[in-house]
């Protein structure tokens, strides 16, 4: 798990089926201090999360395939909880 925050969201024409009717955000990874952590990250979203807000993700492949119901669907980020401030 890793705190981000939402930076923007992905638009894809031709994608895996197992990601139909997901909302795809690009999301920002950062340290505890909240300064940028790496490379942006395409995660699943089924929470709602909004541009700017912060968010829990994390990388747990299996889960993110199971989100999508297919074993050799691509996902491996996805937000797991939406941080209270």
């Amino acid at each position: 798990m890793q705190l981000a925050r939402v930076i923007g969201h992905a638009t894809a024409t031709v994608k895996h089926p197992s990601l139909q009717g997901w909302r795809l955000l690009v999301v920002q990874p950062l340290t505890r201090d909240e300064k940028e952590d790496g490379e942006p990250l395409l995660a699943l979203d089924s929470l709602g999360a909004n541009l700017s807000s912060l968010v829990i993700v994390s990388n747990d492949g299996a889960a993110a395939r199971e989100m999508g119901g297919a074993k050799n669907s691509p996902a491996r980020w996805f937000i797991l909880g939406l941080r209270d401030r």
